[in-house]
């Protein structure tokens, strides 16, 4: 699976993730874009997974016809999110196009 980390997903999540190829916002110069244009850009470009610490996305975007996945995590703490990898690495697994996912930290 392609998996792209928006701009506040810690990086260190990716050694947790390493069956799939996830690069971050910031790599691929899209740090400053909007969200709206990065998930269509990410779109264009074939991921399949956004992983972002934006709780307010669903709300800022209309997400009904994407067909990249979402996956929001609810904390920008590393160490709080480094004590939730199984359900992150489960959600991750779980998820479709399109799907929206939310995952407590």
């Amino acid at each position: 699976m392609r998996i792209l980390f928006d701009q506040g997903t810690p990086v260190p999540l990716r050694d947790h993730l390493s069956e799939h190829r996830v690069d971050t916002a910031f790599e691929r110069g899209w740090a400053e874009r909007a969200n709206g244009a990065m998930l269509d850009a990410a779109e264009d470009e074939g991921y399949d997974l956004f992983i972002t610490t934006d709780g307010n996305l669903r709300y800022q975007q209309n997400l009904e016809d994407r067909r990249l996945a979402i996956l929001v995590l609810l904390s920008t703490s590393w160490p709080r999110i480094r004590g939730r990898i199984e359900a992150i690495r489960s959600a991750v697994a779980r998820i479709g196009p399109g799907d929206y996912v939310e995952v407590d930290i």
